[in-house]
């Protein structure tokens, strides 16, 4: 004979079990975690005044923002946008010379930046991040989707700490005239 305390032990136990388990999530999300929107948005015409006119109003992820300990896919998240926020930089306010020229050099930035975090990615023992697989034309549209600042609106009351400007980035003018070429030729 079983009693009714025993049982109702039974249950607690399965159900606590059940709780705890994953059950298929991918994301799991804990008070602790960093928060670090991500993936960028692509430059388009639509966000470039934002990408280059609010970005000392987005946030920016230094050491001192992550744990000590953990979360290492959330630091080369933050890596990855400060990264990209250094080169949007170059691209709006240093490196090119022609104003027709800056959105073809964000995205070259845009490219270039993701292609790095990709090449971090696989550098771990850890499963990497979704759109870092398949072809780079997938990786573009799989980073351009689900979006969490499209529009790179700045973060209210935020002013980002100056991060030195981070090498690695060459923009390629060329690459923008074919661009051109091809789109008069329609």
């Amino acid at each position: 004979m079983t009693s009714v305390g025993g049982c109702t032990g039974f249950w607690i136990i399965v159900l606590m079990t059940l709780h705890g388990a994953n059950l298929g999530e991918t994301h799991k999300y804990f008070r602790n975690e960093p928060d670090v929107p991500f993936p960028p948005a692509l430059p388009t015409a639509h966000n470039l005044d934002a990408i280059c006119l609010q970005g000392q109003g987005r946030p920016r992820y230094p050491d001192s923002f992550f744990p000590h300990s953990g979360n290492s896919h959330f630091r080369r998240r933050g890596n990855a946008i400060n990264l990209l926020e250094s080169w949007y930089s170059m691209c709006c306010f240093g490196q090119v010379a022609r104003s027709n020229q800056i959105l073809c050099c964000a995205e070259q930035a845009w490219k270039q930046a993701l292609s790095q975090f990709c090449v971090d990615e696989y550098s771990t023992m850890t499963l990497p991040y979704e759109c870092c697989e398949g072809t780079p034309d997938a990786r573009w549209t799989c980073f351009n989707s689900e979006l969490p600042n499209p529009n790179y609106d700045a973060s209210p009351g935020y002013t980002a700490p100056v991060v030195p400007g981070q090498p690695g980035f060459t923009f390629n003018p060329n690459a923008c005239l074919r661009l051109l070429e091809d789109d008069t030729e329609c």
